[in-house]
């Protein structure tokens, strides 16, 4: 549980750091660095972190793992980040407000809250959905074959 935990939190650090800069450096939430840029940004960068947690995972293990192994360790670091970086949204706009969703869709005609939902349960539901296909494409490339072992 630990490359879990370890590369979970690290994607959401990553998030974190991009979304805190992007918004000091950048004010309006309906620019392109914030509606096309974040998107992009946050499933490079977790491909790249459920890349690097198989990674570890195998210099852990001292051989490619299987990829049922790579599989699961790639949906659990999904659901770290999910998770977290869910909590950190929640933060956000527990401190700065409502006002960096106005990018969201609906924003302007749906409450509010319904548009809050939509933003949680879409990055959410996202994180775990790209994660796998993520896990899943990484852990066929990198497991072990049946021909590694002769």
């Amino acid at each position: 549980m630990k490359i879990p935990l370890k590369y979970g939190l690290l994607a959401t650090l990553g998030v974190a750091a991009w979304v805190l800069t992007t918004h000091s450096l950048v004010s309006d939430p309906k620019s392109a660095v914030h509606t096309l840029g974040a998107p992009i940004f946050f499933n490079v960068f977790h491909f790249g972190v459920i890349y690097l947690g198989l990674k570890a995972l195998e210099r852990e293990k001292g051989d490619r793992p299987t990829f049922k192994e790579g599989l699961k360790t790639g949906v659990l670091i999904s659901l770290v980040y999910a998770f977290t970086v869910s909590l950190f949204f929640v933060g956000v706009i527990a401190v700065v407000g409502t006002k960096w969703l106005a990018s969201e869709p609906m924003a302007g005609e749906a409450p509010m809250s319904r548009v809050m939902i939509g933003a949680f349960l879409g990055l959410f539901s996202g994180a775990l959905m790209f994660g796998l296909i993520y896990s899943t494409v990484i852990s066929f490339f990198l497991a072990k074959r049946a021909t590694d072992s002769r």
